[in-house]
């Protein structure tokens, strides 16, 4: 009876990140109360209660936002124990929550869109959907390459990370990768207030994303044909750049990209003073206006082969 029940819930586990994923790409995030935004607000007190210029706060931080999160996740899989629909409907709306990569696709679209029609005021205004660079100086083609960027790095962060985690961990899995995430982009940056507190939330979502990224930078070396690339010259690109980025993640999407497109991407980044120069990854020219459609074609590509990869681990772990 108990390896039937494991097989039952292993297989509704399944069932509900498909449907979770479905109800992504058919609606994308929700407008208003969206459960990570409200982790945000929630984490955002906290951080003003207890911040201090130590690490040891930020460990403490970032344990208590992943940890309540994990925890939440856990008694969610143990109440619905027993009730396959439940189990399957919990899974479904977790999935849900923290995937991103319906409306990562739509807002490289609304990029594209602007700046095909020479509206550089509108494209400026959304690409802070898509980055945290100032955009109030930068013309089309430093839009385009952030926005070709931006698409390749958070087809990792935004779908291929939580689905990898929730293949292994189920609900939990989903609920804590996405926590670490978002503590991450609240304060794992470098600058004065957080070169210290927000340490432990980077090196933790460093670790999360470690295998996720490779994974999506595979995929899109697999999938380069879908935009008319080279899988060999993908791993090529891949080999001598991934490397190169000072994140150990986000270069390795950034190159695969970079392989796939034909692009070189890289260079001067503003991040509302704070100038960074990255190195350049890729042998092609800088990203045109078409590169960015064909971004978000390989983002799709890539997002649905690692939703049916995810969707098949959990079906083969309710089959064992």
């Amino acid at each position: 009876m108990g390896e039937n029940a494991g097989v039952i819930r292993s297989g509704a586990v399944a069932v509900g990140m498909a449907v979770g994923v479905g109800v992504d790409a058919m609606v994308g995030d929700p407008r208003k109360g969206h459960p990570v935004a409200v982790f945000g607000s929630r984490a955002a007190a906290l951080e003003r209660r207890i911040y201090r210029d130590s690490r040891l706060r930020g460990v403490l931080f970032a344990g208590v936002c992943a940890g309540v999160v994990a925890g939440i996740g856990v008694l969610a899989e143990r109440a619905s124990r027993g009730r396959p629909l439940v189990s399957a409907a919990v899974t479904a709306a977790a999935t849900w929550a923290v995937l991103g990569g319906t409306t990562l696709a739509r807002e490289g679209t609304h990029m594209a869109n602007a700046l095909e029609r020479d509206d550089i005021t509108a494209a400026r205004r959304r690409l802070p959907h898509l980055c945290g660079r100032d955009p109030s100086e930068l013309q089309s083609p430093e839009l385009a390459r952030a926005t070709v960027e931006s698409i390749a790095e958070n087809t990792s962060d935004a779908v291929v990370a939580p689905l990898f985690w929730g293949a292994v961990a189920g609900v939990p899995g989903l609920l804590a990768y996405r926590a670490v995430n978002t503590l991450d982009a609240m304060v794992g940056h470098r600058s004065p207030r957080y070169a210290r507190f927000g340490w432990a939330s980077a090196r933790l979502d460093d670790l999360a994303n470690y295998l996720p990224a490779r994974v999506t930078a595979l995929l899109t070396a697999a999938l380069a044909p879908v935009v008319g690339g080279s899988p060999y010259t993908t791993i090529t690109v891949l080999a001598r750049y991934g490397d190169r980025h000072p994140s150990p993640n986000s270069g390795q999407c950034e190159a695969a990209f970079a392989g796939a497109l034909g692009v070189r991407l890289g260079g001067v980044n503003n991040y509302a003073g704070r100038v960074e120069r990255r190195p350049e990854l890729g042998d092609g020219p800088p990203p045109a206006l078409p590169d960015i459609r064909r971004s978000v074609r390989l983002a799709r590509a890539v997002s649905w082969t690692a939703a049916g990869l995810a969707i098949l681990v959990r079906h083969f772990r309710a089959g064992r």
